[in-house]
């Protein structure tokens, strides 16, 4: 039976997954098999897991070990965002960011330069603080916090990680707020000011209505003191719960309406024991300086008849820069624009190129995860240190056993 990702855009190069029950198991596998990448959740929308075995740590004993001197915590590197926050939160710590969804596996979200969402939070791979890989072969390595930087967003090309050190904060709760029909105008005008107010602040815009903007979320620190107003920046309070998706049941999202709750049951939007969506969909996101946000949004607004009728909707949000060099915000604070699609693939690999073009002055960087058409030569040219991560490629894995295709097209 083929494999494919959890979208169903990707069907993998082999019907076989592999799924080893001991690290020495895994140490064989990977000693063995000529060509192998590890597949987290498959949450990913390109064919960045791609490969002609594919091998799950699924199988592999959950381990969290948390040291609370240091405020660290070691975690298997085949465990899940959701399962990670339950037991993190029963110690009384926390992590500094969450994604949208908490349905994805750490190993596979941080090593793709997954995000959350907040100006001044750093994308989900600024926490990691050491790794444990398993070598082309079949060796465990350490890399410790001065090596991290080169090796934490490494797309699976360096070797099969099987744990992470993440850093720790106290644990914190938080409200969340909705609102109605945000004033583009306001947006232009305000944007630093919109996106700055809250812990975590997303847009999300359906394109169909160049005035108003659907929806506005922000997430606030309970402990901030902060009340929603019924109107803010031209918005409306919203006067029920809201699912960013139209027509998407709203009882799939994070509590509203300013109910208290922990971090981790309100930085995503999307509750854990719900899916959320039938996977019908695909997407693509770019990332460009924050400074430069709203010049980018502007240049797309030629493409909104275009753009409208294949988009289930668009989110935009703030992420802090960071010195993960292959990190989508190396060096930049960031602004990201993150469009989730009809499942019509040859539509939005027919728009996206236009898309590009129109944000080629504002040196856009893909989400790795997902889809775009960005030539090799540009994406390279944006990571200052994308010479010394191939310098890596090849220390680690010198005989190519963890490239594809994908990295093929990228790494020369």
């Amino acid at each position: 039976m083929a494999i494919a990702n959890w979208a169903g855009n990707v069907t993998f190069g082999t019907d076989e997954l592999l799924r080893p029950r001991s690290l020495g198991e895994l140490k064989a596998i990977a000693a063995r098999t000529p060509r192998l990448r590890a597949l987290g959740a498959g949450h990913s929308f390109s064919p960045v897991a791609d490969s002609a075995a594919l091998v799950t740590l699924e199988g592999l004993p959950a381990e969290i070990e948390i040291d609370s001197a240091r405020a660290t915590a070691r975690v298997s590197g085949g465990l899940r965002y959701a399962g990670l926050a339950r037991a993190l939160e029963a110690s009384g710590f926390a992590l500094a960011n969450l994604a949208s969804l908490p349905h994805i596996s750490v190993a596979g979200a941080v090593a793709t330069g997954t995000h959350g969402s907040g100006s001044r939070n750093g994308a989900l791979a600024t926490s990691v603080a050491g790794i444990e890989m398993v070598t082309a072969d079949g060796d465990l390595v350490t890399i410790g916090p001065e090596g991290v930087s080169g090796s934490v967003v490494a797309l699976g090309a360096l070797g099969v990680v099987t744990g992470l050190v993440l850093n720790l904060v106290p644990s914190f709760t938080v409200r969340q707020w909705v609102y109605d029909d945000l004033p583009r105008a306001e947006l232009d005008t305000s944007y630093a000011e919109i996106f700055d107010s809250a812990y975590s602040v997303s847009v999300f815009t359906t394109w169909r209505d160049q005035a108003n903007l659907d929806q506005l979320w922000v997430k606030h620190r309970a402990d901030d003191g902060w009340t929603a107003p019924e109107r803010w920046h031209g918005a409306r309070l919203a006067g029920g719960p809201r699912h960013p998706v139209p027509g998407m049941p709203p009882g799939n999202t994070t509590r509203q309406a300013g109910a208290e709750g922990p971090w981790h049951a309100r930085l995503p939007h999307f509750r854990a024991e719900f899916t959320p969506s039938a996977g019908d969909e695909l997407q693509t996101e770019y990332l460009v300086p924050r400074d430069q946000a709203v010049a980018a949004i502007a240049a797309l607004d030629g493409l909104a008849g275009r753009i409208a009728p294949l988009l289930l909707v668009c989110e935009l949000r703030t992420v802090a820069a960071d010195g993960c060099w292959l990190s989508p915000s190396y060096a930049r604070d960031t602004a990201a624009i993150h469009f989730t699609w009809r499942k019509d693939p040859a539509a939005v690999a027919a728009l996206l190129p236009q898309i590009e073009d129109r944000l080629a002055p504002f040196d856009p960087r893909p989400h790795w995860g997902k889809l775009f058409t960005l030539p090799a030569t540009r994406i390279r040219a944006s990571y200052p240190r994308f010479g010394e991560f191939a310098q890596l490629m090849a220390r680690y894995d010198p005989g190519g056993k963890f490239r594809n295709s994908f990295i093929d097209s990228i790494v020369r």
